[in-house]
């Protein structure tokens, strides 16, 4: 057996936001379980960006759907970590109670659409710097009050015309360099530009772990959800950095190919994914064989 050195990235494991939004919900279904009134605990959306962990609270009970309508009046029902749009929390509440609805948006995320909110409110012009079709800033889209722009590339912020007053804001999992270029791009041309960095901590702490990394590692295994946004920031800083990357979201999907000549490895991990997948992996690659219950998923 070939022996390797497994170097884990540190951070790893739930960040902050995604913990607290998993113990939350986790407490809601158990004592929806206990319970003999047959009322379940609904999401609306995967409650975080890792199918695994999904899988794991679905078995427990939780019942993940994708309209409201197939939400039950009168049931639990939990607003996910990405958030939501105030449009959408008023339904849930209209629908189900104020008091069955768990709101565990990130306070990360929150501050984002409050600086949203903030900046609409101020007479800004709003440009969210992220994906538009990540449920996180579509509520921030949401929270903003007002028409928003959403730009995920250098190239469409370099298209925006020139503006008198515009506030700008990060999704949470975005790179610092894509804010600095961004900002540097609208300096220029805009009188009254007004940026708020609401990049994560945790989100920047893992980016630069793997940056750190890739210099002394002949292979980098990133696990995550496909989904996961942070996930892939990960993902494109190490092969950004010239490193052989293999990108799993669990045990199962190791390559014994890709390992092949491997001596030194690092693993790293999104926000979203739990500490028990990361081990599985670990324990997977130091015994060249699927840990058992992997199987299938």
């Amino acid at each position: 057996m070939l022996e390797r050195e497994i170097e884990v990235v540190s951070p790893t494991g739930f960040c902050f936001g995604v913990k607290r939004a998993i113990e939350s919900l986790e407490k809601r279904v158990e004592e929806c379980v206990e319970t003999a009134d047959g009322v379940k605990v609904y999401s609306l959306g995967m409650p975080i960006h890792n199918p695994q962990e999904v899988q794991r609270l679905t078995r427990k009970g939780l019942k993940v759907v994708d309209r409201i309508e197939d939400i039950p009046p009168g049931s639990y029902v939990f607003v996910r970590a990405h958030g939501a749009p105030p449009s959408l929390k008023e339904n849930l509440v209209a629908r189900c109670g104020a008091a069955n609805v768990t709101d565990a948006t990130c306070p990360f995320v929150k501050n984002a659409q409050d600086k949203a909110a903030f900046l609409s409110g101020e007479g800004y012009e709003v440009l969210v710097l992220g994906d538009p079709g990540h449920p996180e800033v579509q509520a921030i889209v949401g929270c903003a009050g007002c028409e928003v722009m959403v730009a995920s590339s250098l190239d469409e912020v370099e298209a925006l015309n020139a503006r008198d007053k515009l506030g700008v804001i990060c999704q949470t999992t975005q790179k610092v360099e894509f804010l600095a270029a961004a900002t540097a791009i609208l300096v220029p041309r805009t009188r009254e530009l007004r940026v708020f960095n609401t990049i994560c901590g945790a989100t920047t702490q893992r980016q630069e772990a793997v940056r750190d990394i890739t210099s002394r590692i002949d292979g980098l295994i990133v696990v995550g959800g496909r989904n996961s946004a942070n996930t892939t920031k990960l993902v494109e800083i190490a092969r950004g950095n010239q490193c052989d990357v293999l990108w799993i979201e669990h045990a199962g999907e190791l390559s014994t190919e890709w390992l092949a000549d491997k001596t030194r490895l690092g693993i790293a991990a999104g926000a979203s994914t739990p500490d028990w997948l990361i081990e599985e992996v670990k324990h997977a690659i130091e015994t060249s064989q699927e840990p058992r219950g992997m199987e299938g998923l």
